[in-house]
């Protein structure tokens, strides 16, 4: 399958250019005065949402399909919250004498933050792998990673002028696990409708996080964060970034082949464990941190993601073309591919 497709298939062209079109917004007109105020009750409407929507087209039946392949879910969790963590701890500190406070924060903040789920199902798909196991690593992590990340953030960012307090986990509830809870109980009123609107829904979660950066980079601008930035730094962002996942990348894919896992679970747990999310990360961190500091947090995140698609889309096309064999069992149970 050409590498264009598979671009395609994740809708990454268009956002990007959308989200380097919202940033150059936010640096030329943010928000200020009398908007400033309108724009952080918008994003606060759009992040709402955001997480009511991801609530509703949650399956709980996908998610109970998958658990109980446990080994497979708690190797994707260990690297999501455990093994990134630890590499991005080593990171900021050989290099912290060269990278801006902010900056390096947002580095450990990529470190703590879930997996995507859109992505990560779509490459598992491409690339044949085990799907439903890669539904429930996904979901799991996003509901795992809105009590766990603000938790890491508070152990491993306070030396970073995080500015977390444990209200920030009340912040949390409020803002996130409480929309997702409301569409959770309405799934099977509003679920199918949500389904066949798939494409449209599609853009308003694109387009709460584009309302999510420009309030943030907004904000960043009207506080002279920038102005302290250089382009050093900026270079040294995306040499992290990439190879912070080109390790994440070899490690999983040698401790599943360690660990005698089939080449459909070994895919699932390089893409989903590999993976971080931007749709959860910017909104968490509009709460996490203060206001002014966001724009240059979330910045390694959005290299990050983008880095990360190039990456697995590539190594999508790879896997798919290894030559086609009968399915494997897991846990006694026959896996599609």
């Amino acid at each position: 399958m050409p590498l264009g497709r598979l671009l395609s298939r994740v809708k990454f062209d268009y956002y990007l250019l959308a989200l380097l079109a919202t940033v150059a917004i936010a640096a030329v007109l943010p928000a200020r005065g009398a908007a400033a105020p309108i724009a952080k009750y918008a994003v606060y409407a759009a992040v709402f949402l955001l997480f009511f929507l991801y609530g509703a087209r949650l399956s709980t039946q996908a998610v109970v399909q998958g658990i109980s392949h446990w080994r497979l879910q708690s190797l994707v969790l260990l690297s999501t919250f455990a093994l990134f963590p630890l590499i991005g701890l080593g990171l900021t500190a050989a290099l912290s004498r060269w990278l801006p406070v902010d900056l390096a924060a947002g580095l450990m903040f990529v470190c703590v933050l879930p997996s995507t789920v859109q992505s990560s199902i779509a490459f598992t798909s491409i690339a044949r792998g085990n799907v439903p196991a890669a539904l429930c690593s996904a979901s799991v992590s996003n509901l795992a990673g809105m009590v766990l990340t603000p938790l890491l953030v508070a152990a491993l960012l306070a030396t970073h002028g995080s500015g977390f307090s444990l209200k920030a986990l009340t912040d949390i509830a409020l803002e996130l696990l409480l929309p997702f809870g409301l569409g959770q109980v309405l799934r099977p009123w509003v679920g199918p409708w949500i389904t066949r609107q798939k494409h449209v829904l599609s853009y308003v979660d694109r387009g709460s996080i584009l309302l999510v950066v420009y309030a943030a980079f907004g904000e960043s601008v009207v506080a002279g964060v920038w102005s302290h930035m250089d382009p050093w730094s900026l270079v040294l962002v995306f040499a992290l970034d990439a190879a912070l996942l080109a390790l994440v990348l070899a490690l999983t894919t040698v401790v599943s082949r360690t660990l005698g896992f089939s080449k459909e679970d070994e895919i699932t747990i390089v893409f989903c464990g590999s993976k971080k999310s931007l749709a959860s990360g910017i909104p968490m961190a509009n709460i996490l941190f203060p206001g002014a500091a966001v724009g240059a947090i979330v910045l390694p995140l959005m290299i990050f993601h983008q880095i990360q698609l190039f990456a697995c889309a590539t190594l999508a096309q790879r896997y798919a073309r290894r030559p086609l064999e009968a399915p494997a069992s897991v846990e006694g149970a026959p896996v599609r591919a």
